[in-house]
């Protein structure tokens, strides 16, 4: 049998309370902002298109992740392992998502509310990855769970990031062509700039390292894999919610991009491969240094 876990020494036991203070203050701050941004008239001035896209965006932070960051945090959920990954998952989201409204809009009535936003997920998710026990949450995955199946997934997504976002931005240098948006949504230049260093710099590096991180049977594979995930898939209902406005708005160049459902699909998918394989019950196996391979996993 293996032993009971020792309790956390005392700096993981502080980041892990300094991380939950962080993470009710920003569901707390993304419910406000977000209700604010979709019911007051005129808090972006970014023009109609940059506005439509973020009353999408505000629409999914207020339906689901607010809620979601409240409900990892109750005492009946907070120190099971599905709710620690989902909560950092969204701390995830929230650090990326609010990029944009920090770097990308212009100057409104709510950016004080976004910085903070932005700063207590940033520190929060920093936290949280601090007092997280990667070996005991790698362990409550089930032997047989297909890692090199999410694996491949991770890497068709971040691969295909990386050739469409590095193409447009080649072709810039080498020939002056400015690069389109690679999706349907209406946005400026600059936004499309912020979007291709984002998602260059940071997106496809963590898809490619969880990638790895799984073939090789790493636990924190099992940590960043999921993280990626669920954060990857909140990202496109968030597109796919800023493109519905839009054209509901009937914004000049709005559509609908057919392949945002399948990239969806994709990160529906490695995230139940995962998930589904999550146990709610303790491992009997030994834990594993977060460094090592998992003993007795499978694809």
């Amino acid at each position: 049998m293996r032993n009971q876990p020792h309790e956390p020494p005392p700096t993981r036991a502080a980041a892990r309370r300094t991380a939950r203070w962080l993470t009710a203050s920003v569901a707390v701050l993304v419910a406000g902002a977000s209700a604010a941004g979709i019911w007051a008239s005129e808090l972006y001035t970014d023009g109609v298109a940059v506005e439509a896209m973020f009353r999408g965006y505000d629409l999914i932070s207020l339906a689901v992740v607010a809620p979601v960051l409240a409900l990892t945090l109750l005492p009946a959920f907070v120190e099971r392992p599905l709710a620690q990954l989902v909560r950092i998952s969204m701390l995830a989201f929230c650090v990326y998502n609010y990029t944009y409204y920090l770097f990308g809009a212009e100057l409104n009535a709510a950016l004080l509310a976004h910085i903070a936003i932005f700063a207590g997920s940033l520190y929060g998710l920093v936290l949280s990855l601090m007092a997280a026990d990667v070996a005991e949450l790698a362990h409550r995955f089930r032997p047989g769970t297909p890692v090199r199946a999410v694996a491949v997934i991770l890497l068709l997504l971040g691969g295909s990031l990386a050739v469409l976002q590095a193409l447009g931005l080649a072709g810039f240098a080498f020939t002056g062509t400015v690069p389109n948006e690679p999706s349907r949504l209406v946005v400026p230049l600059s936004m499309t700039r912020l979007g291709a260093v984002l998602d260059l710099s940071l997106l496809v590096p963590a898809y490619l390292l969880a990638a790895v991180w799984l073939w090789r049977r790493r636990a924190w594979g099992h940590l960043l894999g999921t993280v990626v995930l669920l954060a990857g898939a909140l990202h496109q209902v968030s597109y796919i919610a800023g493109m519905a406005v839009q054209i509901a708005a009937d914004i000049p160049g709005a559509g609908f991009d057919p392949f945002e459902p399948f990239i969806l699909a994709l990160f529906a998918l490695g995230s139940l491969l995962l998930l589904a394989n999550l146990r709610r019950t303790e491992s009997q196996t030994p834990a594993a240094s977060p460094d090592r391979p998992l003993a007795g996993t499978r694809t």
